[in-house]
C-alpha cells in the first residue's frame, strides 16, 4: 500500500489503496507555466504539498492588509507612531521577492499621512547583497502613481558614502547599515514571510538585516559558521546567531512597525500580520508554519520545483527548492528541481567557484575553513549547494545550458520525464521510491 501525504499531519493521508497500474500525474511549477511529472502509484510515497495552497480568502487583498493595519499586534496604529515624526522611512522589498507592494504601499503610505500630513516619506528598497532594482522593475511593482510621487531610494550595499557604523552585532560583526535607516524619525517596513532556507522565516527583521545592510555586515551575518549551525534550517527562528543578529540590527536602529502578509499560489494576499516587528512576525510565521509544515516521508528519488517565476529565475535561487529535496531524500539518493532559470547561474561567484575546485567536498573544505571575517560573496549559497551535492546526485529541468549545469556539478535533462529515467539508471533502480515535493519553496520539510 502506498499513500501521499499532505501538510498537516497522517490524518490528511490519502489512501491510494490497490489501484497497483495507475499513473499519477503531478503538476510542478516551472517559469509561468507548469511542467508535469507521471509517477506510477506503487512507487509514489508522497506528494508533500503546504496546506497554504489550500487557504483562499474571500476578504478583497486590500481589507486584509488594511485590517492588519487597524488591529496591529504589540503595538499602537502606525497612524499613531507618525504623528510628530518628520522623516519617515518604509522600507520595501526589491524584485527578487513576491511582495504585492502595489497593494501594501498606498496603505501604508496613506496610514503615515493620516496621523502626520507633513511627513517626509521616503521609501526605501531593500536590495541586501542584490543587483540594483530597476526603474521599469520599480513601476511593475508599485505602479506608475507611487513611482511618480514618492521618494523612492534603492538601497547599494557597497555605497560607503550613505551606510553608517552602528557598532558590533552579537556576534562580533561590525553593523553597517544604510545612513538613511539610521536617520528616520520613524522606521517603518512591509514585506512578505514564507519559509526560508536558512534565515528560518523571511520578514520581519531581515527588512533591515540584509535588506538594508553594508555588504561586510551581510557577510558576516552570512558566514560559514552560522550557516553550518545545526538550527540554520527552515522553519527554525530560536537559537541561532543568524537570527539573533537580524532582530538586533533591527532593534538597534528603531524598527518601529511591520505589515508583513503571506500570499497563495496566485500570488494573492491570504493573511496579514502587523505591528511590533518581532510580536507582529511571530504571528505572521505561526502561521505560516501551522499551514506549511509536513513530515518527510524518506525515497531514493525526490522531485521539486522553485516555485515558478520569479523564484526560479536562475540557479542561484534553486538552491533553496534543493533543500526541501535534501530534507526527505534517502543519503545517497536523487533530487531532480525543475527550475526555468531564464537569468542563467544568477551569481558570478557562485558560478566561479567551480572553475577554481571542482569538487563539492573540495568547496566545503575551503569555505569552513574560512572565519566570520573572511566571507565571500554567495558563499552562503554556495556552503549549502555544496552540502547537498556531497549527499545526492542532482538533476536540473532547465532551459539553462547544459554546459553551465554540469559546471556547477549537477546533471541536466531536458524534461521531468527524461530526468526521471536518468535517475532510476543512476540508482540502477527502475523501481525506486519517489517523493514529490511540487513547489520546495513554500513548504516546510521535518524529519520523521
Amino acid at each position: 500500500m502506498s499513500f501521499r501525504f499532505l501538510a498537516g499531519g497522517p490524518e490528511n493521508c490519502l489512501d491510494t489503496g490497490k489501484r497497483r497500474s495507475l499513473i499519477i500525474r503531478i503538476p510542478v511549477p516551472y517559469g509561468n507555466a507548469f511542467l508535469s511529472v507521471e509517477i506510477p502509484d506503487p512507487r509514489l510515497k508522497a506528494v508533500l504539498t503546504s496546506d497554504l495552497h489550500e487557504l483562499k480568502s474571500e476578504t478583497p487583498e486590500r481589507e486584509i492588509v488594511r485590517n492588519s493595519l487597524e488591529n496591529p499586534i504589540n503595538s499602537a496604529p502606525l497612524r499613531e507612531l507618525a504623528r510628530g515624526k518628520k522623516n519617515v522611512v518604509i522600507i520595501s522589498s526589491d524584485h527578487t521577492r513576491l511582495v504585492p507592494s502595489s497593494i501594501i504601499l498606498p496603505l501604508l503610505l496613506g496610514e503615515v499621512r493620516n496621523g502626520n500630513p507633513d511627513a517626509e516619506i521616503t521609501i526605501l528598497v531593500a536590495t541586501g547583497g542584490h543587483r540594483e532594482t530597476t526603474a521599469e522593475e520599480l513601476l511593475k511593482r508599485y505602479g506608475p502613481e507611487i513611482v511618480k510621487n514618492e521618494r523612492i531610494v534603492v538601497h547599494d550595499s557597497h555605497d560607503d558614502g550613505n551606510l553608517v557604523r552602528l557598532g558590533k552585532l552579537p556576534s562580533g560583526g561590525d553593523l553597517i547599515l544604510n545612513r538613511i535607516v539610521a536617520e528616520a524619525d520613524l522606521l517603518a517596513a512591509e514585506g512578505f514571510i514564507e519559509p526560508h532556507f536558512f534565515a528560518g522565516y523571511s520578514g520581519g527583521r531581515k527588512s533591515v538585516l540584509p535588506g538594508t545592510a553594508g555588504y561586510r555586515t551581510v557577510m558576516a551575518n552570512h558566514c560559514a559558521e552560522f550557516i553550518a549551525h545545526e538550527r540554520a534550517r527552515t522553519g527554525v527562528l530560536e537559537g541561532k546567531p543568524i537570527h539573533g543578529d537580524m532582530v538586533y540590527a533591527a532593534r538597534k536602529v528603531g524598527l518601529a512597525f511591520i505589515c508583513n502578509v503571506v500570499i497563495d499560489p496566485e500570488k494573492h494576499i491570504v493573511a496579514a500580520f502587523s505591528g511590533d516587528m518581532e510580536k507582529a512576525h511571530e504571528a505572521g510565521c505561526s502561521f505560516v508554519g501551522k499551514y506549511g509544515k509536513v513530515r518527510a516521508v524518506p525515497s531514493d528519488i525526490v522531485v521539486t520545483g522553485n516555485g515558478g517565476y520569479p523564484l526560479d529565475q536562475n540557479l542561484y535561487q534553486a538552491v533553496k527548492s534543493m533543500t526541501a529535496g535534501e530534507a526527505t531524500c534517502k543519503k545517497g539518493g536523487v533530487i531532480i528541481v525543475a527550475a526555468e532559470c531564464s537569468d542563467g547561474h544568477g551569481g558570478e561567484a557562485f558560478y566561479r567557484t567551480f572553475e577554481k575546485i571542482t569538487t563539492p567536498r573540495g568547496i566545503m573544505d575551503m569555505i569552513t575553513a574560512r572565519g566570520r571575517d573572511q566571507t565571500e560573496p554567495d558563499q552562503w549559497q554556495i556552503q549549502i549547494f555544496a552540502r547537498i551535492l556531497i549527499d545526492f546526485t542532482v538533476i536540473m529541468v532547465t532551459s539553462a545550458s547544459r554546459e553551465m549545469v554540469e559546471h556547477l556539478n549537477m546533471k541536466w535533462a531536458p524534461s521531468l520525464e527524461a530526468a526521471l529515467t536518468m535517475a532510476e539508471s543512476l540508482l540502477d533502480d527502475p523501481e525506486a521510491s519517489v517523493t514529490v515535493v511540487p513547489d520546495g519553496v513554500s513548504v516546510i520539510v521535518e524529519a520523521v
